[in-house]
């Protein structure tokens, strides 16, 4: 993909995301631990920075995340499977296969309990 500058960016949705996150992020660490620095609340600024420029370069390249609706509307457009429900091809497969040879454990059948030694 090439750098378009005539695609869109999605600056909305980039702030709230970051917003979102760094807000998660502030309120755990600020329950979480003693560290109640401000420089440590600095760094949400710069990581949001730094997720806006990477977010505004991705789009600018082409690359578009799909939303929940989207998402949704995928799902909701595909065909149902059934539960239980194989192919034939995997029905034939598992018919074919041998079974393993009789063991002094399994004593030859499934139906047959082994012999008891006598004393």
């Amino acid at each position: 993909m090439k750098w378009d500058s005539s695609r869109t960016v999605p600056w909305k949705r980039l702030c709230i995301e970051w917003a979102v996150v760094a807000a998660v992020v502030a309120a755990v660490s600020f329950s979480a631990t003693d560290n109640r620095r401000l420089s440590s609340y600095l760094a949400l600024l710069l990581g949001g920075a730094v997720y806006l420029v990477v977010g505004a370069t991705m789009a600018k390249l082409g690359y578009q995340r799909k939303s929940l609706k989207q998402m949704r509307a995928e799902v909701a457009a595909a065909p149902r499977r059934t539960v239980g429900s194989s192919s034939t091809a995997e029905r034939s497969a598992t018919t074919v296969r041998p079974k393993p040879a009789p063991t002094k454990r399994t004593s030859g059948s499934a139906g047959q309990r082994p012999a008891k030694r006598r004393r």
